[in-house]
C-alpha cells in the first residue's frame, strides 16, 4: 500500500476546519527548494479554545494519536515553543504542531504566508524567509547539515522570491549572523 501524503493527512484537515496554520520545516523547504526524504511535517498552528474540539474531530482515534486536550491547552498557553505531535497510527507518519503563542516571527510569517495549489487543494505555506530563519535556528541549536542543505536549496531555486532586506533584518534580530555566514561561505 502506498504511503499516505503528509499534506493530505495533516494540513488539508486544518484548512477544511478553518484553523489558521502554515506548513513549515522540511516540507516547506522542499516546496521552495529541492525534494528530499522526510516522514514528518511541521505546522505552525494558531489555536484557541474553540479550535480544540474541532482538532479532536479531525485527528481522532483509531486513526490518529492526538494528545489529551489538557496537554494541548498547556502547550497552547506557552508564550513560545508550545509544541505537540499528532501521529497517523497506520503509517506512523507524524505532524509536529508548533503553536504560535507570542512568538513575533510566527506572527510576521503568517501575514506573509503563501497559498499554493496542490492536487488535494490549496495549502498555506510559511514564506521562504521564515523557513530559512527557522532552519538557521535549528542549525545553531543542533549543527545538522540538513538544515544548511535546505537553506542552500531554497537560495538556489527561490532567491528571486525572497524579501532579502526582511530576511537580513530578522537574521540580525535573532542573532543568526554567524550561521548565515556559514551557509554563505560554503555555498
Amino acid at each position: 500500500m502506498p504511503e499516505p501524503d503528509l499534506v493530505a493527512l495533516f494540513a488539508i484537515p486544518l484548512r477544511r476546519l478553518g484553523i489558521r496554520h502554515m506548513i513549515s520545516g522540511s516540507v516547506a523547504a522542499m516546496l521552495f527548494g529541492e525534494p528530499r526524504m522526510t516522514h514528518d511535517i511541521d505546522l505552525v498552528v494558531f489555536l484557541d479554545d474553540a479550535d480544540m474540539p474541532r482538532l479532536a474531530t479531525a485527528f481522532s482515534a483509531p486513526d490518529f494519536y492526538l494528545p489529551p486536550p489538557e496537554v494541548v491547552r498547556i502547550e497552547a498557553a506557552r508564550d513560545r515553543r508550545g509544541h505537540f505531535n499528532v501521529i497517523h497510527l497506520t503509517s506512523g507518519l507524524k505532524a509536529d504542531f508548533y503553536l504560535a503563542g507570542r512568538d513575533p516571527l510566527h506572527h510576521w510569517a503568517i501575514q506573509r504566508a503563501r497559498t499554493i495549489e496542490i492536487t488535494e487543494g490549496e495549502v498555506t505555506v510559511a514564506p521562504p524567509e521564515y523557513v530559512i530563519l527557522r532552519k538557521l535556528e535549528y542549525f545553531r541549536e543542533g549543527g545538522s547539515q540538513k538544515h544548511v542543505r535546505d537553506i542552500r536549496s531554497i537560495l538556489a531555486l527561490s532567491s528571486d522570491r525572497l524579501d532579502h532586506p526582511a530576511l537580513l533584518e530578522w537574521i540580525d534580530r535573532l542573532g543568526l549572523r554567524a550561521q548565515w555566514e556559514h551557509v554563505a561561505s560554503e555555498g
